[in-house]
């Protein structure tokens, strides 16, 4: 690795220098490519109001993607190739192709492509096929490539660089020391990208194909949620077109661990990806209760969907009385037996209840027509029209096929124990349905307490009634703690689109917690979907990590314990402690460090640890709150901890997180996440003993 004197003057013939000055260049195109779009007139070009709206808004996007930020360096690597790549590899999504010749042989990788003001890229964007071997040659398959490099940045200042020559017999296999830095990087504020340091198995997962759902289980450290946002990423870069179309969504678990990703998509230029919960997917009615753990797992039970297919089909009703369509002189007849056959024929077919009936005045209206060609007539398509509007065919329409409310739907099953014990018939048991029903009854849904597994039933039987729109891709992280039925709330946005499914069955800390795979994808109706597992940890270190893994053959007995690859084993200590002073004590102590530090403990400590932290004069924040320089502990509960990552954590009493759930593996999940969350240093306190899991 080269790193120069302090005050090393710019030296063309100096590798460093020419980097230094390739940099000051391509922040130079950026700022034209920027400013070109800036200057771009519209007037001209718009044909009406709408038309400038919509290209002022696109215009506005591309500007804030082709921000220069201060602190993300503009490349992170380059490749020099032995030959010119061929075309198809160096031309990107929008047909960027490097010209002329001369710059194919040397290729500096970014977030973002730059070009300079004749067109020629400057930055190749790292997810164009050329720059694959950046992060997939080797020793043993070089692809092609003479030598790649790395650079290493102080703030936005390039100021190292790191050189591997891969086709070179006399190089020994080296271990990147600019990787392992970048990767084991003090972090302060939200995540970031992990763009310079994707590993082979995580590119191969990030460049999957837009067709394919992908499933990655991955363990604490290994970067699954990073490499779910980067496939994003890229296929928006591969795919834009059709996405732009389709759409694409990020579900989280919480709106803490939503805060803490925002910025890595913005960081790769992608602005549009919209993020959202569970909860917030689904949320037809104001939640304002929680279920206890019976009765939760009893509405999240896939079961529940036959139930309320039952319920809406229930309201349709077989004719008895002809419809008579006075038109004119004429009246026609259409008797209940066919009427019969049309309401049973669209039953059968099973589709929407809402699109059913829709469709049933206009099979009014054509059998009427069939009797009017028969008597000579020749009616047209608006004459059909006609018919189905017909006050006569229209009270028909009521009377067989009403309309279905779907909160009112859920309200009635939930209130009335004879509506529901019709439609659980054979699928639930009696225990079950008096688990779910209420003991006080609710008079309208506004007035309902609603819980979070009611709001799911409210989508389900929503798609019932009317197809849930889908998009082109979607990313599900923490997937692990979902229900069977929020397993297909997901899949009803993304069914004729693929999805990316991000989770550790170790960290399942539901009653309801999925307990494989293959099961899991069967509810969000992607059972081809590939399953991946990551097994390399890059952020938690190794004495951390096998600590942690004590805990695996009781929690997931089976599963592939995450391996630590860093060179850096971290800081590990156990402390007994008489108070929460000696808690506050090892924060302070974690406070000297650079990076930020969580305190993380059962929910029902923190108002006391928060008064101990006060009491002491330390400042400090929520989750899902960015921290500052100033501000860099923050007090986390053991129930918002999964997907957070800190420098440095102090985990108070691990016996009472496992107390805190409702059973004992339950609670050894949690504390199995919450021993993963520090990527530099952990410190258990404990007056309590701990778990016999972990001694």
């Amino acid at each position: 690795m080269s790193t120069p004197p302090a005050d090393d003057p710019l030296d063309p013939h100096d590798p460093l220098s020419r980097e230094r000055a390739h940099l000051a260049g391509s922040r130079a195109a950026l700022r034209a490519m920027r400013e070109d779009v800036e200057s771009l007139d519209i007037r001209d070009v718009t044909a009406n109001w709408v038309n400038a709206e919509a290209l002022t808004h696109q215009i506005d996007e591309r500007i804030k993607a082709l921000a220069d930020l201060a602190h993300t360096p503009l490349f992170f690597g380059r490749l020099d190739y032995l030959h010119e790549p061929g075309a198809e590899q160096a031309e990107g999504a929008d047909g960027e192709r490097p010209q002329p010749e001369a710059a194919y042989q040397t290729l500096h990788i970014g977030r973002r492509h730059v070009h300079d003001a004749d067109g020629d890229p400057m930055v190749i964007d790292w997810r164009a096929p050329v720059s694959q071997p950046f992060y997939r040659a080797s020793k043993k398959d070089p692809m092609d490539i003479a030598l790649r490099r790395r650079f290493g940045y102080t703030g936005g200042d390039l100021t190292a660089y790191e050189d591997e020559h891969l086709t070179d017999p006399t190089e020994a296999d080296i271990t990147s020391k600019l990787l392992q830095q970048e990767i084991e990087r003090p972090r302060v504020g939200p995540m970031r990208d992990i763009v310079a340091t994707i590993q082979p198995e995580q590119d191969e997962i990030v460049r999957s194909g837009l067709g394919g759902t992908v499933c990655v289980q991955g363990g604490p450290g290994t970067g699954k949620t990073a490499v779910g946002l980067h496939r994003v990423a890229y296929l928006l870069y591969a795919h834009r077109d059709r996405l732009a179309r389709t759409g694409t969504l990020v579900i989280g678990p919480n709106r803490s661990f939503l805060h803490y990703i925002e910025q890595v998509l913005p960081a790769l230029g992608e602005l549009e990806v919209k993020q959202t919960t569970v909860d917030d997917l689904v949320a037809h009615v104001e939640v304002r209760v929680t279920d206890d753990a019976p009765a939760a797992l009893v509405k999240g039970d896939a079961r529940m969907a036959e139930v309320l297919h039952r319920a809406v089909r229930s309201h349709v009703t077989m004719p008895t009385e002809p419809v008579v369509v006075v038109r004119g002189s004429r009246r026609w007849r259409v008797p209940a037996y066919e009427l019969e056959d049309i309401v049973q024929e669209l039953l059968d077919r099973d589709i929407r209840y809402g699109a059913a009936r829709d469709a049933l005045p206009q099979r009014i209206a054509h059998a009427v027509l069939v009797q009017m060609e028969r008597s000579g007539e020749a009616p047209d398509d608006r004459v059909q029209d006609a018919v189905a509007r017909n006050s006569a065919v229209k009270a028909a329409v009521k009377a067989i096929w009403p309309p279905v409310d779907p909160a009112r739907l859920v309200l009635r099953l939930l209130s009335d124990a004879e509506f529901l014990a019709v439609h659980a018939d054979g699928v639930l048991t009696e225990d079950e349905q008096k688990t779910i029903v209420w003991s006080r009854p609710a008079r309208s849904p506004k007035s309902a307490k609603w819980s979070a597994a009611d709001a799911v039933l409210i989508d389900e039987a929503t798609d019932l009634v009317q197809r849930t729109h889908s998009l082109g891709h979607v990313v599900l992280d923490e997937a692990q703690d979902l229900s069977p039925m929020q397993y297909r709330a997901v899949g009803r946005r993304c069914t004729t689109g693929s999805a990316t499914v991000l989770g550790d069955l170790a960290q399942g800390t539901t009653p309801w917690a999925t307990r494989s795979w293959d099961e899991a994808l069967a509810h969000l109706g992607k059972q081809q979907a590939v399953v991946e597992e990551l097994t390399a940890g890059f952020r938690v270190p190794t004495d951390v990590i096998t600590y942690a893994s004590r805990l695996l053959p009781h929690i997931a007995p089976g599963l592939t314990p995450v391996t630590s690859v860093r060179e850096n084993p971290g800081f590990f200590e156990v402390r007994t402690t008489a108070g929460d002073t000696e808690v506050v004590d090892a924060c302070e102590e974690l406070l000297h460090q650079e990076g930020s530090v969580g305190l993380i403990a059962a929910d029902a400590r923190i108002p006391a640890l928060a008064d101990a932290l006060t009491a002491m004069g330390i400042t400090y924040l929520g989750p899902g709150e960015e921290t500052t320089h100033e501000t860099r502990l923050t007090l986390v509960p053991a129930t918002l901890a999964k997907g957070l990552e800190y420098d440095y954590v102090v985990l108070d009493e691990p016996r009472a997180i496992v107390d805190a759930e409702p059973d004992e593996r339950t609670g050894l999940r949690r504390l199995y996440v919450t021993l993963t969350r520090a990527v530099s240093g952990l410190i258990v306190t404990h007056s309590a003993p701990l778990p016999l899991q972990l001694t």
